[in-house]
């Protein structure tokens, strides 16, 4: 017996769109993109450097912090609040590996909700019904 077709062509397209964003992060995140490799020749040539290497670590946790920090007073209100603090961890995650730790924790927390979440509406839709 095949499945019942999607009814809601809505939740069809919601599904369709977190594939594809799940898609672009990925592709996103792949370690052979160009920007990546220029990226690493300029962070080894700071590291060539130790002075200005602590300079650049110091700038890097004050801008980062700045970021996750006030992505973090964002979030109750309307906007990229979400945005702002994994991007702040970003940019903490390029020279902290407890920031890389801290926002891969937090991506599989927030998957973890979003997944029961659809499942709780499904079954609050159901019991409606």
């Amino acid at each position: 017996m095949s499945a019942p077709a999607n009814p809601d062509p809505r939740k069809a397209e919601a599904e369709g769109l977190e594939r594809e964003i799940r898609d672009e992060i990925a592709e996103a995140e792949r370690p052979d993109r160009p920007i990546r490799a220029t990226l690493r020749r300029m962070r080894s040539w700071v590291a060539g450097h130790p002075f200005l290497e602590r300079f650049y670590r110091i700038g890097v946790a004050i801008f980062g912090g700045v970021l996750a920090v006030g992505g973090l007073i964002l979030v109750p209100l309307p906007g990229p609040g979400w945005l702002v603090v994994f991007l702040g961890l970003a940019v903490l995650g390029t020279e902290f590996h407890w920031a890389r730790r801290i926002a891969a924790w937090l991506k599989r927390q927030l998957d973890r909700f979003w997944t029961w979440w659809r499942q709780y509406r499904a079954q609050r839709a159901a019991r409606r019904a």
